[in-house]
């Protein structure tokens, strides 16, 4: 009997390929920077709920032309459904590019090299020894600070590494690297002493009671207040790279100006970028609470710039920890954006130069944060050019680029 090949029937409807089980959908996106400077690493995220494609995407391919861009796909929820699609690109001043994407429901053991990391892990009874996870919760009055190593999920891009506390602060901490490079894995936020002697990282700022580089806080009216009590308090790894890290500290039944508030405050760093976006979630909209966040007065005498209109920054030099022997004073730059629209009033106290803030019937919202290390080969040598950098900062996100989706 006559072999023949097996015949593959293929449906094209909308850009859509449907064969056997395998299902694809190709759109042109287009970036536009409109602004007159150059953007480098500019973030670019589609939502894939949005493009309509019919089936679970489970792998995608970005092409600029010929030339493949490392992208990544991110499940926002734990469905194991992809939400969203992002990538980085350089866009000349006042220019566009135009991208392909290809999305399959077939997954792909395709990888790109990592530009960033984030890791969560737990103690085990062996010293030194450690589990990766991706998930923890535990009642609002148990003692979490030490269930993780670093104390809280870590993330980094070549640039910086950050640090959540697991614990009421929530504070970010922040570790400061003389060379660009992925360290966190190897190093696990506390470098060896043979490390050290490589030219590796280390901590650089000891935040006491602060709120560090834009951590969100309560407000009482005259200072910032823990994130306390709550019914429940977690943290989720939600992606580990290659293109973008993105972490959340979470809190359930928040006992906060007589209201119970369930919060996400979810941190994403790009790759080339030493800034953190973070967005503010709540299951509910918002009434008038008031929070309150900014950056730490350094030592309680650090040098501070605010623009009065939602950027404020410091500069300053103290101990990193309470070992003063082993360890020198380390001198850090900081700074906060907070969009206009959500600003009350500037504040201080005495850990922190702030803006309260708050968002009535609104159940999320997004502000910025960075900073830099005066010991990094690639950064700022004082505090005058942190501060012309941190207004640079602010111009550029309020020029964002604009993506046009073709299906």
């Amino acid at each position: 009997m006559k072999k023949f090949p097996t015949l593959c029937l293929a449906f094209i409807y909308s850009g859509s390929m449907l064969c056997a089980q395998t299902a694809e959908k190709t759109i042109k996106v287009i970036v536009e920077n409109p602004w007159n400077t150059a953007k480098t690493d500019e973030p670019v995220v589609i939502d894939i709920h949005s493009l309509n494609t019919g089936f679970t995407v489970k792998s995608a391919v970005v092409k600029e032309g010929n030339n493949e861009i490392p992208s990544q796909l991110d499940d926002l929820n734990f469905d194991l459904r992809a939400d969203e699609l992002a990538f980085v690109t350089n866009l000349p001043a006042q220019s566009k590019k135009v991208f392909t994407l290809t999305l399959s429901s077939v997954k792909t053991n395709k990888t790109y090299p990592a530009r960033v990391f984030a890791e969560m892990l737990f103690r085990t009874a062996k010293s030194n020894e450690y589990a990766h996870g991706t998930a923890v919760y535990a009642p609002g009055d148990s003692y979490t600070y030490t269930i993780l190593q670093h104390h809280g999920i870590a993330f980094e891009s070549e640039l910086v590494a950050y640090r959540i506390y697991f614990n009421e602060k929530q504070t970010t901490d922040l570790y400061g690297k003389f060379n660009k490079g992925l360290e966190i894995e190897e190093s696990m936020f506390y470098p060896t002493d043979e490390q050290l002697q490589k030219g590796f990282g280390d901590d650089v700022i000891l935040v006491r009671g602060s709120c560090g580089a834009g951590t969100l806080r309560g407000w009482d009216g005259s200072q910032a207040t823990d994130i306390q009590p709550v019914a429940f308090r977690g943290q989720r790894l939600i992606a580990s790279g290659p293109v973008r890290t993105i972490a959340d500290a979470e809190v359930k039944g928040w006992e906060y100006q007589g209201k119970e508030l369930n919060m996400i405050n979810r941190y994403t760093l790009y790759a080339g970028h030493r800034d953190a976006q973070v967005d503010v979630l709540f299951d509910q909209p918002l009434d008038k609470e008031t929070f309150c966040t900014g950056v730490q007065n350094i030592g309680y005498s650090a040098t501070m710039y605010s623009d009065h209109e939602g950027l404020v920054a410091s500069w300053g030099t103290d101990w990193p920890v309470g070992d003063t022997i082993k360890y020198k004073k380390e001198t850090v730059g900081l700074a906060t954006y907070i969009p206009k629209k959500y600003i009350r009033k500037e504040a201080k106290d005495k850990e922190n130069f702030l803006y309260t803030v708050s968002a009535p019937q609104e159940k999320s919202f997004r502000y910025y944060t960075m900073f830099t290390s005066r010991k990094e080969t690639f950064g700022f040598p004082d505090s005058n050019t942190w501060f012309s950098y941190a207004q640079e900062w602010k111009k550029s996100l309020e020029q964002p680029c604009k993506i046009t989706i073709e299906k």
